[in-house]
């Protein structure tokens, strides 16, 4: 089974620590180690380097090689320029279906996601894996078992159970639903029908290329002009002329919001997945209780409660009576935020472009 972490987005959400020149996939937000670090070393020992790929952007090619030296040069899937994640898929398939059309394949959103669960959920891969030999045109989707009524994240709603396999559940697959209200997420945390969609999932490549072809032709067509130099000579040329062409479209619009639900089976676990793609996520990952703190760098406080501070200065950050807050300090920068305001970073941050501040986005 091959594989693929994806690892291009911005995550200006963790702003200012993670920016346009270094996102947050290949900061150490977590010990001393990166996210996309964390990632890949999650999937030892069942897999090895050679199954494992990752797809990212032109600009950032070179950190992966520093931060993961083992990883096969030929397993960096490079995209020229960001097109969103429709075609960044596509771009993989398109490569896979040259390499082993047949063998599984696994899609990760690795690169801003904690799995505290490492063994349960390398399990749950082999058992995806098992499916999709018994049945190469299907796809198996990985969803978290819900923790608690999130509003943020989609949800994948699933049927019947069809069987069990290494005494894990599979289900059958109903529908993808979006961000709920609070009270659709509390009757879907106890309903026994949901999951936390992960954009996680397996499935062949020869299955999801015609997934393409009869879903998104126009992609389709312009991403065979590129499968069919891959490998020779011309390929960079051909990738370079022809990628920025392709539509920005979301993989969910592009394909998976198309398929017959009849394709589709759910394995769902409790492997206690977070996205800390933004700083009360984070917190939310790291902490056992609401009212704990999560600091990380020098730092004292009083009398502080539900807060997170990150100091990446040699600078101490003193805090008294502080509660629900958010403090970044950087060399250049210092973020004070409450956690709920947290989503007005990314708006915060584009509006720097253009500003004598756009340096700092």
């Amino acid at each position: 089974m091959k594989i693929v972490l994806f690892a291009g987005g911005v995550g200006s959400r963790l702003w200012p620590l993670s920016r346009k020149n270094a996102p947050k996939q290949f900061g150490k937000i977590i010990a001393d180690r990166s996210m996309v670090q964390i990632a890949v070393h999650k999937l030892f020992p069942e897999f090895n380097w050679k199954d494992i790929y990752i797809s990212t952007g032109k600009q950032y090619a070179s950190l992966i090689s520093e931060q993961l030296p083992e990883l096969p040069t030929d397993n960096v899937i490079v995209e020229p320029e960001m097109r969103d994640v429709g075609p960044a898929v596509g771009l993989v398939v398109a490569q896979m279906v040259k390499i082993n059309p047949d063998e599984p394949l696994v899609l990760l959103w690795g690169s801003d996601h904690l799995v505290k669960k490492e063994a349960l959920f390398r399990k749950m891969l082999r058992t995806a894996e098992k499916l999709i030999q018994r049945d190469p045109n299907r796809i198996v989707f990985i969803g978290q078992k819900p923790r608690f009524a999130n509003q943020n994240l989609g949800y994948i709603e699933f049927g019947k159970q069809t069987e069990i396999i290494d005494n894990l559940p599979i289900h059958e697959f109903t529908s993808f639903q979006y961000r709920p209200p609070l009270e659709k997420a509390q009757e879907w945390l106890n309903d026994g029908k949901h999951a936390w969609n992960l954009g996680y999932f397996a499935t062949t490549p020869r299955f999801l290329w015609k997934l393409f072809e009869e879903f998104s032709p126009e992609l389709y067509t312009k991403l065979k002009k590129i499968q069919d130099v891959f490998g020779t000579t011309d390929y960079e040329k051909v990738l370079a002329e022809v990628y920025p062409t392709l539509e920005k479209i979301s993989f969910d619009n592009a394909i998976l919001e198309k398929i017959d639900p009849k394709v589709g089976l759910v394995i769902s676990a409790d492997i206690e997945w977070s996205d800390i793609g933004a700083w009360e996520a984070l917190k939310e990952a790291l902490s056992d209780k609401v009212e704990a703190n999560v600091t990380k760098g020098k730092i004292l406080l009083e009398d502080c409660r539900d807060s997170i501070l990150h100091n990446e200065t040699k600078q101490l950050i003193v805090g008294i009576d502080l509660e629900g807050l958010v403090v970044v300090s950087m060399d250049d920068v210092i973020l004070i935020c409450p956690k709920d305001s947290v989503p007005k970073i990314k708006k915060f941050v584009q509006s720097l472009n253009g500003t004598d501040y756009e340096h700092l986005a």
